[in-house]
């Protein structure tokens, strides 16, 4: 136990065609993420309250715009402008359903479907194992986009451009094949950096090298974003307002740090899946002393220096451990009342999910802590005897020291 003196694919691609898969670090093993929309095909579907934001910002712009082409509408034209909004969502969630259509059928997992502010994302459990169904699995989330984009066109050639219709089928299929084009850019998170990813490995035979190339497509692309997009918005309108300018560079600095970010996690993501196989429960196990709850934390903790160990078991009057002392509590103990408190206040009892195999490792190790989140965990061997007690903060420092390279 240390004294006081000496704890991840968001990638979030904007406007749908996300996918994030891979190990994730100790978290809740269900989050919920939102409003629960409904289940198909057994995959929850969440909408984040950041969807409303961006539901009011599509409503108030799009209705601007209505009410120069349609200054018949009035008021109305907001209720039209939050119906494109939904529908333009809903091409959104197709989107991500043709990601987890494919997942499914490759036996991937699917944990969540989520519709936030900037779109969507699929969380994928796990990586698939071939490079074309990498790229198969990227591909149908802009292709499925591309078709909607059809879809509507040929709806629009039944009605007349100046309608509500008109204006509708018109805002879907450009916004449907902005989407489909956006995430074919070749740069991660976004779909077209996942196909960039599955070639690079299937040229070079090494995922690890795919996600290298295509992370650092999406970091150029980020910064490409952050400069490009208020240049472009600029020279096509030159009357433009100061506030427009704003709302431009403000959405564009966004975008390109969902991107920068979407990027590191994926790089971060895949060099976790690298090192987990060697992350071993019996590598991370501190040495542990054995005191009765009755026994003095100063005496314990004089023990454990003594025995160099870094954590203390409380046992019972037979010898065997029934609660782990917490490092947080004796670190909120002052030194001078140590030898007057008992370590007993302080320790946890040993709850079946505390006990894990010294045997664990890699994602096993990862699924046993998040299934029972502690801040200490008793490593026994498997005839039962005491190994020592891991603590969460050396599992978590370990994967941080490994993903980073520090």
């Amino acid at each position: 136990m240390s004294d006081s003196r000496g704890r991840q694919t968001s990638d979030q691609p904007p406007h749908g065609g996300g996918t994030r898969p891979g190990p994730r670090p100790p978290e809740d093993p269900e989050p919920r993420g939102g409003i629960l929309m409904g289940r198909p095909f057994g995959v929850p579907i969440y909408v984040t309250p950041s969807w409303f934001i961006i539901a009011a910002l599509i409503t108030w712009v799009f209705g601007g715009q209505l009410d120069r082409v349609l200054p018949e509408l009035g008021g109305a034209r907001y209720l039209v402008a939050f119906s494109f909004a939904v529908a333009f969502y809903g091409s959104v969630l197709i989107h991500e359903l043709a990601h987890t259509l494919v997942a499914l059928r490759y036996k991937l997992g699917v944990r969540r479907i989520q519709l936030q502010f900037f779109g969507g994302v699929s969380e994928i459990e796990n990586e698939a194992e071939r490079p074309w169904r990498e790229f198969w699995l990227a591909f149908v989330g802009p292709l499925l986009s591309l078709v909607l984009g059809g879809v509507f066109y040929l709806a629009l050639q039944a009605v007349e451009l100046s309608t509500v219709p008109g204006v509708l089928l018109t805002g879907l299929m450009v916004s449907n094949l902005v989407v489909a084009a956006f995430n074919l850019l070749p740069g991660l998170p976004l779909d077209g950096g996942r196909m960039l990813r599955a070639v690079v490995w299937a040229i070079t035979g090494r995922p690890m090298t795919g996600t290298v190339a295509a992370a650092w497509a999406g970091r150029v692309l980020a910064v490409a974003v952050l400069i490009g997009l208020p240049l472009i918005s600029s020279a096509r309108e030159l009357d433009r307002s100061r506030t427009d300018t704003l709302i431009d560079a403000v959405l564009a600095a966004v975008l390109a740090a969902i991107i920068w970010n979407g990027a590191t996690g994926a790089l971060r993501n895949a060099r976790l899946k690298e090192v987990l196989p060697g992350l071993r429960l019996r590598d991370l196990a501190r040495r542990a002393v054995e005191v009765t709850a009755d026994t003095p934390l100063g005496e314990a903790m004089r023990r454990a220096h003594e025995a160099q160990a870094g954590a203390v078991v409380v046992v019972d009057g037979r010898g065997e451990p029934i609660a782990l002392v917490r490092e947080s509590a004796v670190r909120a103990v002052p030194e001078h009342r140590r030898p007057w408190v008992a370590v007993g206040p302080l320790a946890r009892d040993l709850e079946p999910g505390l006990r894990l195999s010294a045997d664990l490792a890699g994602e096993d190790l990862l699924r046993a802590v998040r299934a029972t989140p502690a801040g200490e965990y008793l490593v026994v061997e498997e005839d039962g005897r005491v190994y020592g007690v891991a603590a969460l903060s050396d599992i978590e420092q370990r994967l941080t020291a490994a993903v980073t390279g520090r």
